[in-house]
């Protein structure tokens, strides 16, 4: 397995992240041999695990100088985590207008992640001009690739008529696909949809599915809006998302879930 992830066709599949889970050091000495050999895909990889501190140890910065040399030669993902470090000042100064430049470069070439990330800008007007349409153009576009935090913020324009005719129905649908699709965030939207319709049961399932994958910011909001349910099923769930927040944050999370 690691003299075959000297090869490009290795470097992905259910063989490396095997490898990753059981032996990261191992997977990560071979990725990094790879990389110095000129593999784009090794050297976007290896950004990503010295980003992360995964079986090698965490340097963002020197994860933003492989980002650089792959995204040098026209690497899609390379050009989208380039504009992530970017975005949030990982191993780099923070330059908004710079990001957006590399997010679009990556959504140009077709890779779904590059047309999320610069539609987020795009909406909010962080880096370059706000513009909602082209925002919810990329949305789609990503979306129908099968990526599902777009299909979420598809729902969500549709719903609240952003860029595009209002249709709360067409949301609906939106929101069901993203959480069919694994997005925690969809699945939030699509339980409270099922809620409103009276199907408290299968909103709960799909709200236990959200706690599971669901980040801090993510877990933080949710909680609070689930306080306010109408329906005392989901207000239960509240107590679990204080629970999650208080496992991942910090000691006013901790803080807040004691005095339960």
């Amino acid at each position: 397995m690691l003299s075959r992830l000297h090869r490009a066709e290795a470097l992905n599949g259910d063989d490396l992240a095997a490898l990753l889970d059981n032996a990261p050091g191992q997977a990560a000495k071979a990725i990094l041999s790879a990389a110095k050999q000129g593999l784009l895909d090794a050297q976007t990889l290896l950004g990503q695990l010295l980003l992360d501190g995964r079986g090698i140890e965490r340097d963002p910065a020197l994860a933003v100088t492989w980002f650089r040399i792959a995204a040098r030669q026209g690497h899609a993902m390379a050009h989208n985590m380039l504009g992530r470090c970017l975005e949030h000042g990982w191993g780099i100064e923070v330059d908004l207008a710079l990001a957006a430049q590399h997010y679009r470069k990556a959504a140009e070439a077709g890779l779904d992640w590059g047309q999320y990330n610069l539609a987020n800008l795009l909406a909010t007007g962080r880096g370059v001009l706000r513009d909602p349409p082209q925002a919810f153009a990329l949305y789609l576009r990503a979306a129908a690739q099968g990526h599902a935090k777009s299909m979420n913020l598809v729902g969500r324009c549709y719903e609240d008529g952003q860029a595009v005719l209002r249709d709360v129905a067409l949301a609906h649908d939106w929101y069901r696909r993203s959480a069919e699709a694994g997005d925690f965030r969809g699945q939030f939207s699509h339980a409270c949809v099922l809620a409103e319709q009276g199907q408290t049961e299968a909103a709960v399932t799909w709200l236990k599915r959200a706690l599971q994958h669901g980040n801090l910011n993510f877990l933080r909001v949710a909680r609070h809006s689930l306080q306010q349910a109408e329906h005392l099923e989901l207000r239960h769930l509240a107590g679990d998302f204080f629970q999650r927040a208080a496992e991942l944050g910090d000691d006013s999370d901790r803080a807040l879930y004691a005095a339960l």
